[in-house]
């Protein structure tokens, strides 16, 4: 789901709106939009983001015979302002050998999603439903992406830090939902959370600037630079204030930068301090990075000491 306040309305992980489908998925929205309404009807019926094993009843989807497994996703996606993102996923489906997976109308799609599974803050898909290879007469091995947009108002700067991952199933089985004699009860379904976990951070930019170029050895060199980072809300980037970050020094001919001082940036992300000059090389800000945000080093920015 490529918008926020659709989830925090309805109960459910997947209780999503028929409108809330992916752009970049336009060619395939009627289908998108007929699995939302399963999925709504599948929580409204359960109360719960997985179904439990269950006969179907009037109005609701019955329980697939599926399960997931196995979900390998990175460990940490770096979302900056604009730019498109897109991170593969993998995971194994072990299903009932009366669920045709190669149908036409079978469907299964990996997601992610920030906060609880019964009642998330956020959720996201990927641009394409999951694609699976047959390993066994139940079992596959698939493979999906997660998509960002964070041009398209997707995300908020709350969102960055933790995420879990989840799949979900469906498999129709020859019902048409806009058909006059559709059976939802015909319609098997199946969504799993708590599969596997990855942070969702806001890009981070690191600068660093030490003059002055040439410097006689001895003399005082002044070494400023600014942190900043992704904001979701306007798009652009903001200085993250009070961050520890490391001045370091790599000595010409070396590969090793050293450090030579931690100091925070102030209320705008900037860095500035003083060393002594001593000897050719290049100094650099790095910063370690937190669960919100990545770790980044500055470029070297080479000093002269005659």
């Amino acid at each position: 789901m490529r918008i926020r306040a659709t989830v925090a309305a309805v109960s459910g992980a997947l209780a999503l709106s028929a409108l809330a489908v992916p752009a970049a998925q336009a060619d395939d929205a009627a289908s998108r939009a007929d699995i939302a309404k399963i999925r709504e009807a599948a929580q409204a019926s359960s109360g719960k983001s997985a179904l439990s094993t269950r006969a179907p009843e009037e109005g609701q989807p019955y329980a697939l015979n599926v399960t997931f497994s196995n979900f390998k996703i990175a460990k940490a996606v770096k979302v900056g302002t604009t730019n498109h993102v897109s991170t593969k996923v993998t995971y194994t489906m072990t299903h009932g050998a009366d669920v045709d997976i190669a149908a036409d109308d079978f469907y299964t799609d990996p997601f992610i999603y920030k906060g609880a599974f019964d009642a998330p803050d956020n959720m996201l898909f990927g641009n394409n439903y999951g694609k699976c290879t047959p390993t066994s007469s139940t079992t596959a091995n698939c493979t999906g992406t997660i998509d960002f947009y964070p041009a398209d108002s997707e995300l908020i700067n709350s969102d960055a830090g933790s995420w879990k991952a989840g799949a979900m199933a469906i498999a129709f089985n020859g019902q048409d939902p806009d058909g006059e004699t559709f059976d939802i009860t015909k319609v098997g379904y199946k969504e799993q959370g708590s599969l596997a976990s990855t942070l969702v951070q806001r890009y981070s930019k690191l600068t660093v600037n030490a003059s002055p170029e040439p410097v006689k050895k001895g003399k005082t060199i002044t070494v400023t630079g600014k942190l900043s980072r992704a904001n979701w809300e306007d798009n652009k980037y903001h200085g993250y204030v009070s961050q520890p970050v490391k001045l370091q020094f790599r000595k010409k001919g070396s590969n090793t930068y050293t450090t030579v001082k931690t100091i925070k940036t102030n209320s705008t992300g900037n860095l500035k301090t003083t060393v002594t000059a001593s000897t050719d090389g290049y100094f650099r800000y790095s910063f370690a990075g937190t669960t919100t945000t990545p770790a980044v080093n500055a470029t070297g920015d080479f000093v002269d000491v005659q």
